[in-house]
């Protein structure tokens, strides 16, 4: 057993015998069954999404040397023939590339003969009559293959780390791809690999020729195919875990749902199980990262980046055209780009039906929302302070100063709307109450109440009770008395009253000759 070497299955035994742990065992079913021209495999997922432990239990399942049969006996996995066939019958590499590149800076060496070096000593320690020192890797694996036929197992976690963090040009990161390149793309890869696979953040993008495995299948965020709830928790296996330790599911969903893989509601399992373990909902992302990838990428100063982010945050959505990703953060040419690579990195969601990116959960949203008033970007934070005053002068119920900053929202920012319907003042009104996210739950359009569906609705949040409900209703062309009457006779207050003491009655107009707005704020009691 080495470090890279048939590792073994330690560490995933030690990970199944946690109280907070899902069998994701099926994997391994879907990838005995992929044939020879899909056993090069790139599963890319977002941080925090279980992609290390998936490839223990590859490691663990596959690893010559090891005994895996009591530890997969217990999982859901389908224990047929060709289950039990390939089970610990293959020499299996594993290397955290990101691991041994950081620890290489550290040792101030080159990462790439590190990584060549270490690999090469372990394979010369196992088939000294084989392996010469003067071997590349593939040379290697190709002589143990011709000599012996044995086939090889090589996972490789964090894959990416080197191509999405090190700039275009860097040579380590060109050795790296050629190393890539020179393990997996040579004529004799087919034959000594039985599977390779590896999970990162981001996909496999050919561009530019920066791709060295043009030559694997991509599972990723915006395509996850047939391995979409591999990876990560489902609505069913967060409901279990609810249930088990007692937890508020609907607040569990709220705040760590809203990753729609194949259409597959999906969870980051991270947050779910820190909040099963602490009983308390709250964003635990900047726990293992911090705000500069927000930040960084949403100064790209490409025109309509900041509006889409806005957009977003207020609880839209936004068309992405996802397939000229790229798999870098370094080379963006537009804002399409940038957005991608947030659904990639996990900031945004994506939904494929409809081609839409959108802020995914509460907890995100807190990141983002942190972010942006961290940030350097001044138009950024006059929005989030403009929509903070909004948010006050409606508390006051101060209409007039309501419809005067209404309208700065959407002369300065929403512009780009053009008011043709209730619909797109609706959108305009949501961006404008971005602020309202610190107190409330995500609006509510359409909500069912009394004798109709109130346009919008903003619900407190439990830590804070003492908020008013807040019900808009929305007209154009009409009047705000108009309004206002409306959500008296349809009866929205008196099927509201559960959730709070008091419920402020926001009318606003739009009149489309004058283009201005008009607001009127009562409060019901």
């Amino acid at each position: 057993m080495g470090r890279f070497l048939n590792k073994g299955n330690g560490k995933f035994a030690e990970l199944a015998a946690s109280k907070y742990f899902v069998d994701k065992s099926g994997l391994i079913n879907k990838l005995l069954e992929k044939d020879g021209t899909e056993k090069f495999i790139c599963n890319s997922r977002a941080r925090r999404f279980g992609k290390s432990v998936t490839a223990d239990m590859l490691v663990a399942y596959f690893s010559k040397g090891a005994d895996s049969r009591e530890l997969f006996a217990l999982l859901n996995c389908e224990k047929n023939k060709l289950f039990v066939e390939n089970m610990n019958q293959y020499d299996t590499i594993f290397m955290d590339i990101q691991a041994q590149f950081v620890q290489a800076k550290m040792k101030k060496l080159e990462p790439n003969n590190y990584v060549h070096k270490l690999l090469l000593q372990e394979l010369r320690t196992e088939y000294p009559e084989i392996v010469s020192e003067e071997d590349t890797i593939a040379d290697a694996l190709s002589n143990i293959y011709n000599n012996i036929q044995n086939q090889f197992v090589i996972i490789f976690d964090e894959w990416d780390y080197p191509i999405r963090e090190l700039e275009e040009g860097c040579q380590e990161r060109t050795d790296y791809i050629e190393f890539l390149r020179g393990l997996f793309k040579n004529s004799d890869a087919k034959e000594y690999v039985r599977l390779a696979y590896l999970t990162g953040i981001m996909p496999v993008v050919r561009t530019k020729g920066q791709s060295a495995v043009n030559n694997f299948v991509e599972y990723t965020m915006t395509n996850p195919m047939d391995l979409a709830q591999e990876i990560g928790f489902t609505e069913g296996e967060v409901q279990s875990l609810c249930e088990k330790f007692g937890v508020d599911f609907d607040q569990m969903k709220e705040w760590y749902n809203g990753y729609n893989l194949n259409g597959i509601a999906m969870y980051n399992p991270l947050s779910v199980v820190r909040a099963l373990s602490a009983k308390r909902f709250q964003q635990y992302w900047t726990t293992t990262g911090t705000y500069g990838d927000i930040d960084d990428l949403i100064n790209m100063n490409f025109d309509g980046l900041r509006e889409d982010i806005i957009k977003m945050l207020s609880g839209n959505r936004i068309l992405v055209e996802v397939d000229n990703g790229i798999n870098d953060l370094q080379t963006f040419e537009n804002k399409g780009q940038v957005i991608t690579a947030l659904i990639h990195l996990g900031y945004c969601a994506y939904d494929a039906d409809t081609q839409e990116a959108y802020i995914p959960n509460k907890e995100i949203h807190a990141v983002f929302y942190q972010s942006v008033k961290n940030s350097k970007n001044d138009g950024m934070l006059r929005f989030i302070k403009l929509s903070e005053t909004i948010l006050e002068n409606i508390m006051a119920g101060s209409g007039e100063q309501v419809a005067r900053l209404m309208q700065i929202v959407h002369n300065d920012f929403t512009s780009s709307i053009e008011y043709n319907d209730e619909n797109s003042l609706s959108c305009t009104i949501m961006i404008a109450l971005i602020s309202a996210f610190t107190y409330y739950h995500q609006p509510i359009r359409e909500f069912p109440c009394g004798k109709g569906f109130a346009d919008i609705v903003y619900l407190p949040l439990p830590h804070h009770p003492n908020r008013p409900v807040i019900v808009v209703e929305l007209k154009w062309d009409k009047s705000v008395d108009t309004a206002i009457a409306q959500i008296k006779e349809r009866q929205y207050p008196e099927s509201l009253h559960g959730y709070a003491g008091e419920i402020l009655l926001v009318g606003i107009d739009y009149d489309k000759k004058t283009k201005e707005h008009l607001c009127k704020i009562e409060t019901f009691v």
